[in-house]
C-alpha cells in the first residue's frame, strides 16, 4: 500500500519547500501531494487554507510555483506526484498552460477542486490529465457515479466525520468492497481520518491502494526528525 503526504507548496517558501519533499523521499514517502496554493481555498480547513495564504503572500507567481515542481520531479524521477488544483487557480494560471505544464511533466494525476464547469474539465480530461473522484463515507449515489466514470483515482474519505454510515456499508471494507464491485479498478485511496499506524492498518485491510496523511506530518515540520520518524512508522504499516 503507498503512503502519500501532502506538501504545502510555497510554506513558508517554495525552497523550503523543496528541501521538504527530500525530506519526504528519504523518509519513505511513496506520493507526495503538491498544491497550487489557492486564494480561495474554500474546501480546506483553517489549518491548510492560512498556509496557502501565507505562501501567496510570499510569493504570488505561479510560475515559480512550477519551477519549483519541476525542480522536485526531477530531484527524484522515481516518485509518482498527485498536484492539487483549484478551479480558480487553473484559470489564473491559464488553462492551456496549466494543461501543458501536466502533461509536458508526466504529472497528470489531479485532485481538481472546481465548481462544476464542465468545459474546464471536459479539456483537461481530453488531453490526458486524470482527474480524482471524492466519494463521502456515507457514499453518495452521485459521488459513487461519478466515479465510475471518472478516469482518475478515487479518494476515498477514511471515516465519517460527522456520524455520516450508510448502514448499507457501515465500515470503510464495505465501501471499498462495493466500489471495486460496481468495476473501479483504478487506484482508491484513502484520507481524511488517517492520523496513526492504527488507522494506516485499517485502511490496509479494507483494500485501500494508498493512504494520504496531512496534517500528522505537516504539524512536524518544525521537527523534521521527528517527522523523519513518522513518516518511516507510516511506511513500515503500510508494507506490514
Amino acid at each position: 500500500m503507498k503512503l502519500i503526504c501532502y506538501l504545502s507548496n510555497g510554506y513558508p517558501t517554495i525552497e523550503a519547500s523543496i528541501n521538504m519533499a527530500k525530506d519526504y523521499i528519504e523518509a519513505g514517502c511513496d506520493i507526495i501531494e503538491v498544491d497550487f496554493p489557492s486564494s480561495d481555498p474554500y474546501l480546506e480547513g483553517e489549518y491548510i487554507a492560512n498556509r496557502m495564504k501565507e505562501a501567496l503572500t510570499a510569493c504570488n507567481d505561479y510560475s515559480r510555483y512550477m519551477d519549483g515542481i519541476i525542480k522536485i520531479k526531477s530531484s527524484h524521477p522515481n516518485t509518482k506526484f498527485i498536484l492539487l488544483a483549484y478551479e480558480n487557480t487553473i484559470l489564473e494560471i491559464g488553462l492551456d498552460r496549466f494543461i501543458s505544464f501536466c502533461t509536458d511533466n508526466s504529472m497528470t494525476d489531479l485532485i481538481y477542486v472546481g465548481n462544476n464547469n464542465e468545459e474546464v474539465k471536459k479539456k483537461m480530461i481530453q488531453s490526458g490529465i486524470k482527474i480524482s473522484c471524492y466519494i463521502q463515507f456515507h457514499m453518495d449515489e452521485e459521488e459513487i457515479n461519478s466515479a465510475v466514470e471518472s478516469n482518475g483515482f478515487v479518494y476515498m474519505q477514511a471515516k465519517p466525520t460527522t456520524n455520516n454510515i450508510n448502514p448499507g456499508f457501515p465500515t470503510l471494507k464495505h465501501c471499498i468492497d462495493h466500489l471495486k464491485g460496481l468495476g473501479i479498478n483504478r487506484e482508491i485511496y484513502c484520507g481524511v481520518g488517517i492520523y496513526s499506524p492504527e488507522d494506516i492498518q485499517m485502511a490496509k485491510e479494507a483494500g485501500a491502494d494508498g493512504v494520504f496523511v496531512g496534517s500528522t506530518v505537516l504539524k512536524l515540520h518544525t521537527d523534521i526528525p521527528r517527522m523523519k520518524e513518522t513518516i518511516t512508522l507510516f511506511k513500515k504499516t503500510c508494507e506490514e
